[in-house]
């Protein structure tokens, strides 16, 4: 104990201990959507670790990048592991950000006071793309390398600046070892920048609170002692819940790994065992399948005056109006479970526009599905997801809504 007075004279550990975990109160409703956000953190820290570690054996460089990840898979000592446990812990990271996002769409944990909360996780996610674009050129296989040109030659559909814009991206005119290495820097780099993001929403988080699945304020009924009476710590509860968690996502995160790491071609594709080739271009170019209902939206937008940009612009507004939302939203609830059909309707079809943009991103634009093209059906669920967002203003005014209970329910 005295040893703990002495850290705690010259660090805040116990009280930032209890302020965080062991007297942090938190809703004592929540239910299997509120996993996600410790699974985030999990799948993070063994980006960080992996990454680290295959950085000691990768070579920056396009002469030997291809032949050092092989090294990496066929001669280091475990490395096969450390890079399935990378390359399907990138696909895990998406996935799980993407329900932990769903939670928060659905329990509207974006309304106020977490507005910033989730401003903050958008920064993340952002931060979690870029992170995810430059680390998809370093294996320098053919999907990396012409996956990286078709996206970074987008930029060069900005007016005016296009141009000298992709060049200064690439540090050359063409995708090459310029290239490889700023990408391998920046991809070094910003997963300690994502690490920061997350600890500040975790202090923003707990500044207001977590929300719960009812969507009430805990903190608005309190005992005599100050203690939320809907609330219970954080640990020891939820810190057993969450490794019952960790646990079964282990689980399948190691299924993953040890019997089916390309995941069929989703999370490593087969062109990208092929070394990169500037000189034969894949049949079909597609990026990974977390950044496919974007590419969809880029590819439903035809050009105009032989510029790509009006679909650029589509594409990035599609994650930009995400910022929008706690301002769409003008519903009296917070909660999916006390909003009407309209909105609980609007849900299921923006999240199957969202799983079809993703499906059509991966196949060529001129496949034919249903008797219309790829294309067709890119432009239509392109219009969903937008209109999910500008109608918002509308519906959840005009949804008809139940009547929130004044504490929680379990």
């Amino acid at each position: 104990m005295s040893f703990m007075n002495w850290i705690d004279a010259r660090f805040p550990a116990t009280s930032t201990w209890n302020e965080h975990l062991a007297e942090y109160y938190a809703p004592k409703n929540f239910n299997f959507w509120y996993f996600f956000g410790s699974l985030a953190l999990l799948v993070l820290v063994n980006q960080i670790v992996t990454g680290v570690w295959l950085a000691m054996a990768y070579k920056p460089s396009a002469a030997e990048a291809f032949a050092s990840v092989e090294y990496i898979m066929r001669d280091m000592d475990y490395g096969w592991l450390i890079r399935y446990m990378h390359s399907t812990g990138a696909s895990a990271f998406f996935l799980v950000v993407y329900l932990h996002m769903f939670r928060g769409l659905i329990y509207g944990s974006y309304r106020n006071p977490r507005e910033l909360i989730w401003i903050i996780g958008l920064f993340i996610y952002l931060a979690m793309m870029a992170t995810a674009f430059f680390g998809y050129l370093l294996p320098w296989g053919q999907m990396s390398y012409w996956g990286a040109q078709v996206i970074v030659n987008l930029f060069a559909a900005v007016p005016f600046v296009g141009e000298e814009l992709s060049v200064w991206i690439r540090g050359d005119y063409v995708i090459s070892d310029a290239t490889l290495n700023r990408f391998f820097a920046l991809h070094f780099l910003l997963p300690f920048v994502l690490a920061a993001l997350v600890f500040i929403h975790i202090v923003a988080l707990h500044k207001v609170g977590s929300n719960n699945p009812d969507g009430i304020e805990i903190k608005k009924n309190k005992d005599e002692n100050g203690i939320p009476k809907d609330g219970i710590p954080f640990h020891p509860y939820y810190t057993v819940k969450d490794i019952f968690g960790v646990g079964v996502f282990l689980i399948f995160f190691a299924a993953v790994i040890f019997f089916w790491p390309d995941f069929g071609g989703l999370f490593l594709e087969p062109p990208n065992f092929e070394p990169a080739n500037p000189l034969k271009t894949p049949e079909h170019i597609a990026p990974v399948w977390y950044f496919t209902p974007f590419y969809a939206m880029l590819r439903a937008v035809p050009p105009m005056f032989g510029s790509q940009f009006p679909g650029v612009i589509v594409m990035f507004a599609s994650i930009l109006i995400l910022f929008a939302l706690p301002w769409l939203d003008r519903s009296p609830v917070k909660s999916v479970r006390y909003k009407g059909m309209l909105f609980k309707a609007a849900v299921a079809i923006f999240v199957v526009s969202f799983i079809f943009l993703g499906y059509l991103g991966m196949v060529a634009s001129t496949k034919v599905i249903l008797g219309f093209t790829a294309t067709f059906w890119a432009q239509l669920f392109t219009a969903v997801y937008f209109l999910f967002f500008l109608l918002m203003p509308w519906y959840s005014v005009l949804d008809k809504t139940k009547p929130v209970p004044e504490r929680v329910t379990q």
